[in-house]
Order: structure tokens, then C-alpha cells, then sequence
């Protein structure tokens, strides 16, 4: 098989390199294999759409959580450690 072809029929190498970009900038090698890989598979065109509607789904996900102050309320810290003490057997 050419090294062409391994790039064309490699899904598994392309979602990965799409994870990849995601996180970090691929090599200009990377960039061509996955443009090349693109271009004649849909299933793949679609996984990359999907994969950054998610990754944007969870960075806006976090940055909302950091934004809001977030705290447990005094009665469930109680509650929850008293189950603990229960729990390790120190009441």
C-alpha cells in the first residue's frame, strides 16, 4: 500500500490528529495528512464538526463554572460529614 493510500484510509490516524489539533498545533506534515484525509472522507468531515462543537461545548462549560462562584451549603457539609465519620467508624 503507497504511503498515499495509508493517509486516505486511515481513519483512526485522522481522528486523531483532529483530537490533536484541538490541543495543540500539528506539524505541517500532520496539517497536510488530515487536509488530504479530509477531502475524500465524509465520515471524518463530520467526526471534526462534531469533535468541536463538543471541545467548545466543554471549554465554554468550564469557563462558566469558573465565572460562578460555586459553594456548598453549611447543612450539606455537615450532613456529608457526618457520613463520613459514620463511614470510618469514629462516632
Amino acid at each position: 500500500m503507497s504511503y498515499l493510500n495509508k493517509i486516505i484510509y486511515n481513519c483512526k490516524q485522522a481522528t486523531f490528529l483532529i483530537e490533536k489539533k484541538q490541543i495543540r498545533r500539528l506539524s505541517f506534515r500532520e496539517e497536510i495528512e488530515l487536509r488530504i484525509h479530509l477531502a475524500g472522507c465524509g465520515m471524518c468531515v463530520l467526526y471534526n464538526k462534531q469533535s468541536r462543537v463538543i471541545n467548545d461545548m466543554v471549554q465554554q462549560l468550564f469557563q462558566d463554572s469558573l465565572k460562578n462562584d460555586l459553594k456548598l451549603d453549611d447543612a450539606f457539609k455537615a450532613d456529608l460529614q457526618a457520613r463520613i465519620e459514620e463511614g470510618l467508624g469514629n462516632k
